[in-house]
C-alpha cells in the first residue's frame, strides 16, 4: 500500500531574511549618517572661522611683517572644539584655501609665495597645534571631570602654543629670514602674551561647547549592543 500524503518540497527562501524592522539597524545606520553630516558641517563652520580669524585687520609688530591676528585663538578653538581629526581637517582646507589664490591669510595674502615668507611657520604650525591640542582636549574630556577642564586644558594650550606655534614660527624666520637663533626669538617674543591670553579665551569658549553640547567631541555609545 502506497503512502499517497504529498510530499512538501523545501523551502527554497533563506533560513533568516534581513528584517527591515530591526530596532538596532536602522538606529546604527541612522547614527552613522549623521556623524558623517555634522562632521562635515562642524569642519565647515570650523574652516569659515578661521578665514573670519584671518580677515580681521591684523595689529603690524616690529618690521618682520608677522601681524598680530586672531588666527591663534581661531586655531586653538578650532582643536578644542573637534579634536584631532576633524580639528586638523578644518585647519588644512584652510590652508589649502590660501595655497591655491584665495586671499584667506593674514593682510589678505594667498598662494604658495607664502611658505617662502616670515609667517610661513605660523602657519605650518596651525596644522599642528590643532592636532595636538585636540588629542589633548579629547584625552582631559573623557578622563577627567568638568571641575578640572579649563585649568587642564589651559596648560594643554599653553604648551602647545609655546611648543609648537612659537617654536615653528622661530624656526621659519630662522629658514626664511635667515635670522639667528637670539634674533628669531626677540622677534617672537611679543606675540607671546597675547597668543597665551588668546588660549584662555579659546579654552573658556571650548568648555561652554562642550558642556552645552556633549557630544561633539567624546560621543556617547547608547546604540553599542552586546
Amino acid at each position: 500500500m502506497s503512502d499517497n500524503t504529498p510530499v512538501r518540497s523545501a523551502d527554497p527562501r533563506p533560513a533568516t531574511l534581513p528584517r527591515s524592522s530591526d530596532p538596532e539597524a536602522v538606529p546604527a545606520t541612522a547614527d552613522a549618517r549623521g556623524v558623517d553630516a555634522q562632521g562635515v558641517a562642524l569642519v565647515a563652520v570650523f574652516t569659515a572661522l578661521l578665514v573670519a580669524a584671518a580677515v580681521v585687520p591684523g595689529i603690524p609688530v616690529g618690521g618682520l611683517g608677522v601681524p598680530i591676528t586672531l588666527q591663534t585663538l581661531a586655531v586653538m578653538l578650532t582643536g578644542l572644539v573637534l579634536g584631532p581629526a576633524r580639528g586638523a581637517l578644518a585647519v588644512l582646507l584652510y590652508l589649502l584655501l590660501g595655497f591655491v589664490g584665495l586671499p584667506v591669510f593674514s593682510r589678505g595674502q594667498s598662494g604658495l609665495q607664502v611658505l617662502n615668507g616670515p609667517t610661513a611657520g605660523y602657519l605650518v604650525s596651525f596644522l599642528v597645534a590643532a592636532l595636538v591640542v585636540g588629542v589633548a582636549a579629547r584625552v582631559v574630556l573623557r578622563r577627567t571631570g568638568r571641575s578640572l577642564w579649563v585649568p587642564l586644558l589651559v596648560v594643554a594650550s599653553f604648551v602647545t602654543t609655546v611648543a609648537v606655534v612659537h617654536v615653528l614660527g622661530v624656526v621659519g624666520m630662522m629658514v626664511n629670514l635667515r635670522l639667528p637663533l637670539s634674533a628669531a626669538i626677540t622677534a617672537d617674543l611679543p606675540f607671546l602674551p597675547g597668543d597665551l591670553l588668546k588660549d584662555v579665551v579659546a579654552v573658556v569658549a571650548a568648555v561652554a561647547v562642550h558642556r552645552a553640547f556633549p557630544d561633539v567631541l567624546v560621543r556617547r555609545r547608547g546604540l553599542t549592543t552586546r
